[in-house]
């Protein structure tokens, strides 16, 4: 068979210009919806700022706020190095790190009940909600339902209602991210039940095996892999929102972050945020590692 071109070339200058109008046609249709659809985005943006009071001057004018508040984290404000860089003194930068560390450890111990509690109740939820293995469509409506306000309303909403409930502390914490991570994973957990292969259940179910026997080993084995890469991802969020937690006295190091902004204690701002970077960056490749594995596993 000829290439396209070498058939072409063959065509008369009578049959090519019909087929030149035609390509030519198609692509300036292409272009106008193109261009038609960059001036949508666009007006929409200018609208949204407009309504949100977006002001480009101000931004300008005021950007050099935004430097100068990191280039004061960065200085040593007390010490023999005063005026000088925070790591030309590590001494007086992470001058409270034993106490530190304690409130990071308290974060790390929210983040994981919170996760650990969340991820067996989104378990329950997904289980409950996927419609390939319920068939009650008001239990499936009633679970959906719960699952979306526990995700709907944000963790620190729940963190604040806790507080007052309970008084300060990181009870008030795990409760929270265990609430906002039983409706995020049970949404996903559903949608992983949904996607397995049904054969199984079909076959437990013709055997007689019961609900829970069905679940058990029909579902569980399919979606175990899943459920816990999305579990590991899950408790890595929680660790940031756990350190936000402690804005609203839900305790960690979050409670010491904030008093340090409000204070403006600079030095203690970027220390703190140092470690929380650190940890965040551990975990996630610690916990990505983990998920790579399962994944493979899954696959083969």
């Amino acid at each position: 068979m000829p290439a396209d071109g070498a058939g072409l070339s063959r065509l008369s200058s009578g049959q090519q210009a019909p087929l030149a109008d035609a390509y030519a046609r198609s692509r300036g249709r292409e272009q106008r919806r193109l261009l038609l659809g960059a001036v949508i985005v666009l007006a929409l943006l200018l609208l949204s700022g407009w309504v949100a009071e977006v002001s480009p001057g101000l931004l300008w004018a005021k950007a050099g706020n935004f430097l100068d508040y990191f280039d004061r984290l960065l200085t040593l404000e007390a010490g023999a190095r005063a005026g000088q860089r925070v790591w030309m003194d590590p001494s007086e930068w992470f001058w409270g790190l034993p106490h530190w560390l304690g409130l990071l450890g308290d974060t790390l111990l929210m983040a994981y009940v919170g996760t650990l509690v969340g991820a067996t109740g989104g378990f329950l939820i997904g289980l409950l909600s996927a419609g390939n293995i319920v068939r009650s469509a008001p239990l499936r409506w009633a679970v959906k339902r719960g699952a979306e306000f526990c995700r709907t309303v944000p963790e620190i909403v729940f963190a604040l209602v806790f507080v007052i409930a309970f008084g300060l502390g990181p009870l008030p914490g795990v409760m929270a991210l265990a609430l906002h991570t039983l409706g995020t994973l049970g949404k996903q957990f559903c949608e992983v039940v949904e996607n397995i292969d049904t054969g199984p259940v079909e076959a437990a179910l013709a055997a007689g095996a019961g609900w829970p026997q069905m679940a058990r080993f029909a579902v569980v084995p399919q979606v175990l892999p899943g459920f816990t890469s999305y579990a590991l991802l899950r408790f890595e969020v929680n660790v940031r929102g756990a350190a936000v937690l402690g804005f609203v006295g839900a305790g960690g190091i979050g409670q010491d972050l904030i008093e340090a902004i409000r204070k403006f204690y600079y030095n203690d701002v970027a220390a703190l945020l140092i470690l929380i970077i650190l940890t965040v960056v551990v975990i996630d490749t610690l916990t990505g590692q983990l998920r790579c594995r399962l994944l493979d596993w899954r696959a083969a």
